[in-house]
């Protein structure tokens, strides 16, 4: 929901139509019959495409995107926010299970390797998930800002950045621009803060657990 509607907040018209006939080279979008190869694009692999490859480029460069439902990038935040909630209600119920029988998400106290993804969940993990979510959380709330690669001593305040929307542009986000108007002086996030998480869910990583997790 959180990404339906941070797409939805925005007029991405022109990107759509510049670039997305590389997932649908016969859906007859604008510029089908002026870059998509005679044989509609079924040769070859997607991954291994010249043309498919020119028409990524475009994408990001057209994710220039106009905000038209200001209300919709607000809400947002708010369903991320209920996600971290409802994520911290779910292990206060599987910390609260006594058996240990095919369980699809095992607490610490269900011992044994889960037989779908190989891992064991621990009390470490379980507290690191916990940590992460209280670090999203002060990032979402405010409380703590996202540093930048490029900007030293201020950090970019995500609660203004869903609450108070500007255009939304991918590279000039990443290259420091777009961002300029949410950045603050405060706490600021540091890698420090990240690999102490990291540290905790062993060779599988953070992503793996926490895609199992949600």
């Amino acid at each position: 929901m959180a990404q339906a509607d941070f797409w939805l907040a925005h007029d991405f018209k022109t990107m759509f139509d510049g670039s997305f006939h590389m997932l649908f080279p016969r859906a007859k979008l604008p510029l089908q019959d002026t870059l998509v190869p005679p044989d509609g694009g079924m040769s070859g692999s997607i991954f291994a495409s010249e043309w498919r490859f020119a028409d990524f480029i475009s994408l990001v460069h057209l994710v220039n995107w106009p905000v038209v439902e200001p209300e919709r990038r607000q809400a947002a935040r708010r369903h991320l926010l209920e996600m971290i909630r409802l994520s911290r209600e779910d292990w206060k119920a599987i910390r609260a299970e006594t058996d240990n029988d095919r369980e699809w998400l095992p607490g610490p106290q269900q011992k044994g390797i889960n037989p779908l993804t190989g891992l064991e969940v621990g009390e470490d993990q379980v507290q690191a998930w916990l940590a992460a979510l209280d670090m999203a959380e002060d990032l979402l709330e405010g409380r703590a800002l996202l540093p930048h690669f490029r900007i030293a001593g201020k950090g970019i305040n995500l609660k203004r950045f869903f609450d108070e929307p500007k255009p939304f542009d991918l590279v000039l986000s990443i290259t420091g621009p777009a961002i300029a108007p949410y950045l603050e002086s405060g706490k600021i996030l540091t890698s420090d803060d990240f690999d102490q998480i990291q540290r905790e869910f062993g060779g599988a990583g953070f992503l793996t657990f926490a895609l199992w997790f949600n």
